[in-house]
């Protein structure tokens, strides 16, 4: 499994707990980050200290190396620099020679050859929102659904290496309004203070809901205890004290055992709704291995 991430930190706050589960049972997971994170602001007040931020390139990259550690991944850079998140109103352009403004097709052939290389049988990235609105994970939904349609095109690349067809095409769906409104009422109901009332008060009518789009879930309670680890190796983006780590581990357990999926693209047969983003595949090698 390959699951692609526009920045460091990005793969221990979506997915991390089904890396770890398919790591504990033997899959290969590999982590793919687009950019180093460069432009990432120091979010931890405990990290604020001089010279953090003039450093926060090398930081990153050894916060990323820590997180995969802890998850079991191996993981690789495709090199872009990171585009920062824009502020305003208007909103400043984008730095030359970000990830969002590079060349799209260039940006392809790099993931290309990547899938090609380790030959992934299922991908998971971003919707076409990425997830949300930043520049970068925008990029990294686009060239990740390129990649899946051209790395086995022969034509496509020819320089990236032998065509490689991933069998399915998912976007991790980790923010679905249904999962607010069960964690906001399961700890009004212990009497704790809930870091969702406000995103559901301004949560608009007129927002689409991705949780509607969800067809796969993965129980995997048993390794969040090993995400909320993956996530804390990134000290300068993660508070330890931030509405991350509000929510009990066990009510956590209770109310939402799973992390959602949206199945995009598949070459193989499975039914929906699954719990399980290998389904359909190991009946494939199955009949491979018949014939």
């Amino acid at each position: 499994m390959m699951t692609v991430h526009a920045h460091p930190d990005d793969e221990s706050s979506k997915g991390a707990a089904t890396c770890a589960r398919y790591v504990d049972e033997g899959r290969e997971v590999v982590v793919v980050t687009c950019t180093g994170g460069e432009r990432g602001s120091i979010l931890n007040p405990a990290m604020n200290r001089p010279g953090v931020l003039d450093d926060m390139p090398a930081i990153r990259r050894a916060e990323m190396a820590r997180a995969a550690e802890i998850l079991g991944v191996s993981h690789r850079w495709l090199g872009y620099v990171d585009s920062g998140l824009p502020e305003g109103d208007p909103l400043p352009p984008l730095p030359e020679g970000c990830f969002a403004l590079g060349d799209l097709d260039e940006q392809v052939g790099t993931l290309v050859a990547v899938i090609r290389e380790l030959r992934p049988h299922v991908l998971v990235t971003y919707d076409e929102r990425g997830g949300y609105p930043h520049p970068d994970h925008i990029r990294c939904h686009e060239i990740s659904v390129a990649a899946f349609d051209a790395a086995s095109d022969p034509d496509r690349y020819p320089e990236a290496g032998e065509p490689w067809q991933p069998l399915k095409l998912y976007y991790s769906h980790g923010f679905s309004r249904a999962r607010m409104e069960a964690f906001h009422a399961a700890l009004l109901e212990r009497g704790l203070e809930s870091p969702y009332g406000e995103w559901l008060a301004n949560w608009s009518s007129d927002t689409p809901d991705p949780g509607a789009r969800v067809t796969t879930r993965v129980q995997c309670a048993d390794w969040f205890p090993v995400r909320d680890k993956a996530l804390l190796a990134h000290a300068t983006q993660i508070d330890p004290q931030s509405r991350w780590f509000l929510v009990p581990e066990d009510l956590q357990r209770e109310v939402w055992p799973t992390e959602d999926y949206e199945l995009v693209r598949s070459l193989v047969e499975s039914s929906l709704p699954e719990d399980d983003l290998f389904a359909g595949i190991e009946v494939l090698a199955q009949e491979r291995r018949a014939s």
